[in-house]
């Protein structure tokens, strides 16, 4: 049984998968009460699937890019559960997370995936299609909105975390022409079953001797 931790935004978001089925999984929009709730929420899902910690046999966690104080909180405990009994602990990007769950987007057209930065910042990247899954490329960027859609390839599509100011910024490109094609809130959502299924994918692919907890590092991004 996979626990698979995020906490990388003002999302908290945890799922149980083993290896053939998402068991459970929970997210909510908490703010910065991360450090209050991660734990309880963490034993509520395990008592209510009658799953014991001794059952774990692997955890992921989100490292980033994302908020500094919730990426630290969640990378803590799950290395802390995870080195505990010597459990491999997969890094998963929030990126990846939201990519993987873009089922809608045009496999033909570059997909644009974000988190936000506060700030009224946003930081972002581009991805392509190969096979059935979504690969990153070229590296992760920190910006304005104004920056990523001037830098974006269109036509494209967007997914991701966006706040009320990038929404109306993407929707002022739009009217102007801007062929931006806009995921729904419910396709945006970053969940940690996605996560755990890329995890178990990972997992498969690799000894679990490739995943320690203590080489496992939340990703902060800094303007230039």
């Amino acid at each position: 049984m996979l626990l698979a931790i995020d906490t990388a935004t003002r999302l908290l978001s945890l799922a149980l998968h083993d290896g053939d089925r998402l068991v459970a999984e929970c997210t909510l929009t908490v703010d910065r009460k991360h450090s209050a709730l991660l734990a309880p929420i963490i034993e509520q899902i395990l008592a209510h699937t009658d799953t014991k910690t001794g059952e774990l046999s692997s955890l992921a966690v989100a490292i980033g890019p994302g908020s500094y104080t919730g990426l630290r909180i969640g990378v803590a405990l799950a290395k802390g559960m995870a080195a505990a009994r010597d459990l491999p602990l997969v890094p998963v990007t929030t990126l990846d997370t939201i990519a993987a769950a873009s089922n809608a987007a045009n496999p033909s057209l570059p997909l644009i995936v974000t988190v936000p930065a506060g700030r009224s910042r946003v930081i972002w990247a581009v991805y392509h299609c190969e096979g059935n899954a979504w690969r990153i490329s070229g590296e992760m960027k920190l910006g304005s909105w104004d920056e990523l859609l001037a830098a974006c390839d269109m036509p494209c599509t967007l997914t991701g975390e966006i706040d009320k100011d990038g929404l109306q910024k993407v929707r002022m490109a739009r009217g102007a022409g801007g062929r931006i094609t806009l995921l729904s809130p419910a396709e945006r959502f970053r969940r940690a079953g996605y996560m755990a299924q890329i995890a178990w994918e990972r997992l498969r692919q690799n000894d679990h001797e490739s995943y320690p907890a203590a080489q496992v590092m939340p990703i902060y991004l800094k303007p230039p």
